[in-house]
């Protein structure tokens, strides 16, 4: 069977056989897309189309006093362990974060007050999106 999958602007043709995938093709595209669309099936074997996932808000903008605490890797945010205007010593633990199915504690990286948090419960983060900021 073969398939299209378009990665970072680019559409790669693959021939998909017991078990053995073959890069026939590759073509530039002008979206950025990461889905993967059969291109030949027999109506048997058709599955209905699935809409794409909607696309995440950007994280909120945090602005005020204090350093940035960023997110080391793109997850979602299980636990928020603080609040704005908490006291924090170096290596309390502030957030807890799900990437690649395991969970990663955010550490506070000095002794300081957390002047604001700008995510929740089960946001989506990204590499370095503030997640809050601490003032010493």
């Amino acid at each position: 069977m073969k398939y299209i999958v378009t990665i970072n602007g680019k559409n790669y043709e693959v021939e998909v056989e017991k078990g053995q995938a073959t890069i026939v093709k590759t073509t530039e595209t002008a979206e950025k897309a990461y889905v993967s669309q059969p291109v030949a099936a027999s109506a048997a074997s058709a599955a209905p189309a699935q809409p794409a996932a909607a696309a995440q808000p950007p994280a909120p903008v945090v602005s005020g006093d204090g350093n940035p605490i960023k997110s080391p890797m793109p997850g979602v945010i299980l636990e928020v362990r603080v609040t704005a205007g908490a006291t924090v010593k170096k290596g309390d633990i502030l957030f807890i974060l799900e990437a690649m199915k395991m969970e990663n504690e955010i550490v506070a990286p000095e002794n300081g007050v957390v002047s604001a948090v700008s995510i929740a419960k089960g946001t989506s983060v990204s590499t370095g999106d503030v997640l809050a900021l601490l003032k010493a």
